[in-house]
């Protein structure tokens, strides 16, 4: 590799803001639920590197080998799992498994795919970091046109110039999307920093019944909300927590939610114990009557649960907790794969199961 890509390299980042950014300088992405990943490819060796800069190489032997098939080159992309038309995240941490078995029989079941949006090096053994990033794609759509085979597993990402396509990204493939990220077109690549890339996230708001509370650690108010929704069984589970409590109102809700204390507060799924991770003061939790509903603002959910904390929006007086359901938060089916083609997964289910065909025959003799 030349001297300009060092390994490690740290991806190019995106700033948070609430507003897309408009005007004739940017260029607009889809924001896929996955691995950010750095494809290396030598002309000897495939390395596919995080975003910490470790090593994800061996939790995706597919990708390898669909790599192995192109020249040499540097990809910036997001690794990503399709199950049905959404990706999931989950299927995803399934992968970061120390057995070589295990991640080899999912990489058949649930395999991976590389969405594409930037090329770092291109099979001339050209850097591009300097390059813009118009110069950039453009060189990518024609790498891509040439190498990247119809409904494999390596992807070209879409990206458009104009504002009301890529809201209509948003409109397509509803929560499934994971948001859009915005690029200065008149910018080249800069590893770590967040001056050319802009990222608006998806946010959603749902309902949930406040069913148990944990205390700060180290004093006697309360430090964070823990979440529930009703199932389909009519028991309330554990989905998450929230912790953007104002200071100003911790004592007089800890006076309230005191006075609330019931076990069991879940009735469905509970929250965990004490965990290596955690000290046993801060993994307690005080049960409580399904009394309280609030309204909060989350990123993701998948597995069941909000996958990061929540942001307390406001308490609803006005909702029955009964009312809090899975249902407001389970994914519709959308749309999201759409914006990429034809699903890579029905080729590679193929293949898998004319070798699993073979190897069957192979056993019979």
């Amino acid at each position: 590799m030349d001297a300009v890509l060092q390994f490690p390299l740290a991806p190019m980042e995106a700033l948070p803001v609430d507003t897309i950014p408009t005007g004739d300088g940017w260029q607009y992405e889809p924001k896929w639920d996955g691995f950010r990943c750095l494809l290396i490819h030598d002309g000897d060796k495939v390395e596919l590197q995080s975003k910490a800069g470790k090593s994800l190489t061996r939790y995706f032997p597919e990708i390898v080998a669909a790599a192995n098939r192109l020249p040499a080159c540097v990809l910036d992309g997001e690794l990503a799992i399709s199950v049905g038309r959404n990706l999931s995240f989950d299927a995803l941490l399934q992968r970061i498994h120390p057995a070589a078995s295990r991640v080899k029989r999912l990489s058949l079941e649930t395999p991976a795919m590389l969405i594409v949006f930037d090329l770092l090096r291109d099979d001339d053994g050209a850097p591009l970091l300097e390059q813009s990033l118009r110069e950039r794609r453009a060189a990518l759509e024609k790498f891509a046109g040439r190498v990247f085979p119809n409904g494999g597993l390596i992807r070209l990402s879409p990206a458009t110039t104009a504002l009301p396509v890529a809201k209509a990204w948003l409109k397509q493939a509803g929560p499934a999307l994971d948001g859009i990220i915005a690029k200065r077109l008149d910018l080249p690549y800069r590893p770590g920093e967040r001056t050319a890339m802009q990222k608006v996230k998806n946010y959603r708001t749902a309902d949930c019944v406040v069913g148990g509370f944990r205390f700060n650690e180290g004093k006697d108010v309360v430090g964070s909300l823990l979440l529930g929704l009703y199932n389909e069984e009519g028991k309330l589970d554990h989905v998450g927590f929230t912790s953007t409590i104002k200071e100003s109102e911790k004592q007089a809700l800890t006076t309230k939610l005191l006075a609330l204390v019931s076990p069991p507060g879940f009735t469905g799924e509970a929250p965990g114990g004490p965990s290596r991770w955690s000290p046993k003061r801060s993994a307690e939790w005080q049960p409580l009557k399904p009394k309280l509903v609030v309204e909060v603002c989350y990123d993701h959910w998948s597995g069941g649960r909000f996958r990061h904390g929540t942001r307390l929006l406001r308490w609803r007086p006005d909702k029955s907790p009964r009312q809090c359901t899975r249902e407001q938060v389970e994914q519709t089916a959308g749309h999201l794969l759409e914006l990429l083609g034809p699903a890579p997964k029905q080729f590679f289910q193929k293949r898998a199961t004319k070798r699993a065909a073979r190897a069957g025959r192979r056993e019979s003799t």
